[in-house]
């Protein structure tokens, strides 16, 4: 913290910042999982990852009520995939096809920030060391291309959703009480920050806990030795 030229306080220097570029689609390769461009394409796979009978429970937290079908998906799909300012992207686990889709959204490169978001994951995808290392990838990504904060923001009530962000390195910074209305319900909006000063941290962290020696199946990056949580909740 500095000190204005009137004895206030003000924040910190920011020296030679120009903000920095629009994020764009993109192709993140990892060990276990590859997250690329959403299109068309990875609609089938996408609805019999996501959706149908018994999968309900993932679309509860989400903006959008779960397409009811393959036609309504696709067109789900379709949208997602042209909206502005949305760089969607498909969760793709090594030698599978896709099972999940994650957005890049209200970026403002002109301050550095950016938001990870609507979320959706099938069930065979949640929980596993592929889901946790295509959010690795994305931050990582977001960081390279010069923002200084990457944010993750959920429905207060959605327990599962605040302890991935925990997990994850994402910090708890508050929740705006009556922030949205949706599905006709109110929603009060908890919010979570990883910072270009966390992220040294961070690293190693990850570093760590995706080295297939820290699984009993390397090969498969399952029966983890080490939680991730152990490494980045403080």
């Amino acid at each position: 913290m500095g000190g204005s030229e009137h004895g206030q306080p003000v924040g910190d220097a920011v020296p030679g910042w120009t903000g920095c570029p629009a994020p764009g689609p993109v192709v993140l390769e990892g060990r276990w999982v590859r997250l690329e461009p959403l299109t068309l394409a990875h609609a089938r796979d996408l609805h019999a990852a996501t959706a149908g009978p018994g999968r309900e429970a993932t679309w509860t937290y989400l903006a959008q009520e779960m397409p009811p079908n393959l036609q309504a998906f696709e067109r789900y799909v379709a949208q997602r995939a042209a909206t502005p300012g949305l760089v969607s992207l498909a969760v793709v686990p090594s030698g599978r096809s896709a099972e999940g889709v994650v957005s890049l959204m209200r970026a403002d490169p002109a301050q550095g920030v950016v938001e990870v978001g609507s979320i959706v994951l099938g069930p065979s995808l949640q929980r596993t060391t592929a889901a946790t290392e295509a959010m690795w990838l994305l931050a990582r990504h977001v960081f390279a291309l010069g923002y200084r904060r990457y944010e993750w923001k959920c429905d207060a009530l959605n327990a599962p959703s605040r302890a991935a962000a925990a997990r994850l390195g994402f910090r708890y910074e508050g929740t705006f009480r009556h922030a949205l209305v949706y599905k006709g319900r109110n929603r009060d909006t908890a919010w979570f920050s990883i910072t270009d000063r966390e992220l040294p941290g961070l690293v190693p962290a990850y570093e760590h806990w995706l080295d297939p020696a820290n699984f009993t199946d390397p090969e498969t990056g399952t029966g983890q030795r080490l939680r991730l949580s152990s490494l980045t909740v403080p």
